[in-house]
């Protein structure tokens, strides 16, 4: 059985109740990390609870950070096979580590590879089963490096989340994004990050402790939930905090304090 200190993540989310209906369809949930306190174990905590044997969900992941080997590697650590998943076609795995989406030499916009990107996410969606288009999660890990893959292009990626975002309108399905704070940390915030989580209806923040480094706790999450979730019909922002450290084949929750 999971620790039951999972649950602090999963009430945060409003993932605490039945799996049916997926209680992320139709919401935006970023992850915003730094270098000292990645949002990796976030990610990876929401595809296995998205991929549970008592949903019906099918992800599609959009992955400019990492190969297919490192997050199976990791998600098996989890007690959840990928390649079965993917076999199953409940991981649909968008490889886009070579990405470049300006072609100088034959003249393309940067613009171009993204909007192919994007029409292949939608050619995915409506090829899938009916049952199955209700539960849809895109998953992109992570934003700056789709800004890094079109040469800087911030516009081109704003527009591509646009995009994105439409979809969970027009299909019910979720988007969570990945993205690293710190690399505008040199720079007044970008247009990009603040109309990410402008978008997003829940923001979650990994960040290090204020007293700094702990043996035992790695660092810690704030949670915003904005509350905008139109098929269950919540409104009013709720903020959570609490600590947590990342283990072997699990991760650990806990309020500020609680510790012994």
């Amino acid at each position: 059985m999971e620790n039951q200190n999972l649950n602090l993540l999963d009430r945060a989310l409003g993932l605490d109740g039945p799996s049916e209906p997926w209680p992320l369809s139709g919401r935006v949930v970023l992850i915003e990390d730094c270098v000292e306190t990645s949002g990796s174990f976030v990610l990876h905590q929401l595809v296995k609870r998205s991929l549970s044997p008592t949903s019906s969900n099918v992800i599609i992941f959009v992955a400019f950070a990492n190969p297919f080997s490192h997050y199976d590697r990791i998600l098996r650590k989890l007690g959840c096979n990928l390649v079965t998943q993917r076999d199953n076609k409940r991981f649909i795995f968008f490889d886009m580590l070579m990405l470049r989406c300006p072609d100088v030499d034959e003249g393309k916009s940067s613009e171009g590879g993204l909007v192919l990107l994007y029409e292949k996410i939608l050619k995915t969606i409506c090829g899938l089963p009916g049952d199955k288009k209700d539960y849809v999660t895109i998953m992109i890990d992570d934003i700056s490096l789709v800004e890094v893959a079109a040469n800087g292009g911030s516009d081109y990626v704003l527009d591509f989340l646009h995009y994105c975002h439409a979809l969970t309108s027009e299909f019910d399905c979720s988007l969570i994004t990945l993205n690293h704070e710190d690399i505008y940390s040199s720079m007044e915030r970008p247009t990009l990050i603040l109309q990410m989580e402008y978008l997003a209806d829940i923001l979650i923040k990994a960040e290090p402790l204020s007293t700094g480094l702990a043996t035992d706790v790695h660092g810690q999450l704030t949670v915003l939930n904005k509350g905008t979730s139109h098929r269950l019909g919540r409104s009013g922002n709720k903020i959570h905090n609490f600590h947590y450290k990342v283990k072997e084949n699990t991760v650990e929750y806990f309020y500020p304090g609680s510790r012994v």
